[in-house]
């Protein structure tokens, strides 16, 4: 912008609107895996699901003793390992998605801050 400054209601109507789209990149995507967690898990705790399981696990032990390739380790959870994630991580992977959005959020911003004001003279 060759050393010239953009007029002040422009860089505040900029920097409104990138927090709006850095506060709802925040909030949404959290929001949205809770909402499906709900439905899922729900979806989750089907006799059928936990038979498939235990089918997969009992096929794994089956195969873990023969010589071949491909050796195979039984399954240790009792559980399908996306129940697991959905009840015990979500909370992990939400800390992530809010740390890393709002890091990588707020140097954007600082940027976009920084070219929108200018060089001083």
């Amino acid at each position: 912008m060759d050393g010239r400054r953009v007029s002040s209601h422009v860089t505040t109507w900029t920097m409104a609107a990138f927090l709006g789209l850095w506060a709802a990149t925040l909030v949404g995507p959290p929001i949205a895996l809770l909402r499906w967690r709900a439905a899922r898990l729900a979806e989750l705790d089907a006799p059928a699901i936990q038979a498939d399981w235990d089918a997969f696990r009992d096929e794994m032990r089956r195969q873990s003793g023969r010589t071949g390739p491909v050796q195979r380790k039984v399954p240790r959870s009792p559980e399908p390992p996306e129940r697991v994630w959905l009840r015990d991580y979500v909370g992990l992977a939400i800390a992530a998605w809010v740390a890393l959005t709002g890091v990588l959020g707020g140097f954007l911003g600082l940027a976009i801050r920084g070219i929108l004001r200018g060089v001083p003279r």
